[in-house]
């Protein structure tokens, strides 16, 4: 039998709802699977958009690494933080001059040496650099055989095509960004695990994580709106890839996903 990593990844966490779930869900996970490798996704996890320190800190007693996408840089606090905490990533397709970096090696309790690597995709996003080509160059900088990709990309087509170009040479390759979990969950024919969209952990009864009156005036008005959390139920979204230690294919991954319609505080 292999000897087996388990990696456990989690949506993008969406302000305080978002930590709340975390904290209710996370720790039976933990004691179930006692995975070596605990990721999430943080870009929206203060007052549901941008990071802060305080919010990171918080964080990263709680999970090993965190990585992000494009707002990342909208809280003014969120860009020296990125650049001092080498756990907090941002896309790794951003400009080199920006602050901060797009890739993590972790090492576990058993030594064992985990990539994380952070991308964002281009299409109906910000026309940043080629993810295809800088995945090629940073998996290489990297130099182990288990790496875990976050994909932070709005088109599924885009998402799709990454997985594909990296089967074989990724770990897990895990789409961020859409906050609703897809069920196309699988291992590729060269040994990647592969998801369209992890999901979120944030509030349950909201429209990706955002009040539904603010979303829906924004539909109904076309008007730009401010937006908070949605804080009506508790939603969690993760997914578990167990990983060859020796070979870095990926041998499983699995959905968890929880959801409660009303918490009491």
């Amino acid at each position: 039998m292999p000897d087996k990593i388990r990696v456990l990844f989690l949506g993008d966490i969406i302000g305080r709802p978002g930590r709340k779930a975390l904290k209710r869900y996370l720790p039976p996970l933990i004691k179930k699977y006692s995975p070596a490798l605990l990721v999430a996704n943080a870009e929206n996890a203060a007052g549901g958009i941008g990071i802060t320190e305080k919010v990171g800190q918080e964080l990263l007693s709680q999970v090993h690494v965190l990585t992000s996408g494009n707002h990342i840089w909208d809280k003014r606090e969120g860009l020296s933080y990125v650049e001092k905490e080498e756990r907090l990533l941002r896309p790794a397709n951003y400009p080199p001059r920006n602050p901060g970096r797009g890739t993590y090696l972790f090492e576990t309790d058993r030594g064992a040496k985990i990539g994380i690597l952070n991308l964002q995709g281009r299409v109906f996003m910000e026309p940043i650099d080629c993810p295809f080509r800088i995945a090629d160059e940073e998996l290489k900088r990297l130099n182990t055989s288990t790496i875990v990709v976050d994909f932070h990309a709005e088109a599924t087509s885009e998402k799709q095509a990454l997985g594909w170009y990296l089967d074989g040479r990724a770990s897990a390759v895990i789409g961020t960004h859409t906050h609703v979990p897809t069920a196309d969950d699988r291992i590729l024919p060269q040994g990647t695990a592969y998801i369209t969209d992890v999901g979120m952990v944030g509030g349950y009864n909201s429209v990706i994580g955002i009040r539904k009156d603010q979303a829906l005036k924004r539909f109904l008005t076309a008007r730009p709106h401010r937006f908070e959390p949605g804080k009506d139920g508790l939603v969690f979204s993760a997914v578990l890839v167990e990983i060859d230690s020796q070979t870095g294919k990926a041998l499983k991954i699995q959905r968890e996903f929880f959801a409660e319609e009303k918490i009491e505080d």
